[in-house]
């Protein structure tokens, strides 16, 4: 009698782990679908600079127009991982942002690693998690901005694991002259 009760116990936790399976599939297939959403719903292509787009839109509550620029990238080695880089100047132009939405899933206290032409260049802390991934978000300098105008290549790294980081490369073309462009 004890046996069939620890049994039971096991299909009930394995019947839980698989549910939680199923439910971290289902959240990341609509990540996936978000991201191409979520740069439509980012407002309208003002324009296109090399491999960046400027949006605008007026988020509610604002008084004005808010424009970003913006790229979207996928993992080489998983096609299935998306990342999103926004590029902005607050409403009051006091300060720029770099907001980097990345997968759910990833290992928070590790933060997102950035690499400019293979230098790396630092880690940033994630700020919250929303339905469609997780913001990382830096308030950019002038340095920063400068090594961004002069790099060919970023490389973005979330982390699954401590040991396990998974690159997206991003292209820079455009960024600097897209950024010029931000109202």
């Amino acid at each position: 009698m004890g046996r069939s009760k620890h049994q039971a116990g096991y299909r009930l936790e394995l019947a839980r782990w698989l549910g939680g399976l199923f439910a971290v599939a289902f959240l990341f297939t609509a990540f996936l679908l978000s991201l191409t959403q979520a740069a439509s719903a980012q407002g309208a292509v003002r324009s296109v600079h090399g491999d960046w787009q400027i949006r605008c839109d007026t988020p509610p509550g604002a008084q004005g127009e808010q424009c970003a620029l913006i790229q979207s990238v996928v993992a080489e080695d998983r096609s299935n991982a998306g990342l999103t880089v926004i590029v902005l100047k607050t409403a009051d132009q006091k300060s720029k942002l770099m907001r980097v939405v990345a997968p759910l899933g990833v290992l928070l206290p590790s933060g997102l690693g950035l690499k400019l032409d293979n230098q790396d260049v630092g880690r940033a802390g994630f700020v919250r998690c929303l339905p469609n991934g997780c913001v990382a978000e830096v308030v950019m300098d002038e340095k920063l901005l400068g090594q961004l105008r002069s790099a060919k290549t970023a490389t973005f790294i979330i982390f699954e694991t401590p040991e396990e980081g998974i690159g997206f490369p991003l292209s820079l073309n455009g960024l600097g002259e897209g950024y010029d462009k931000l109202p």
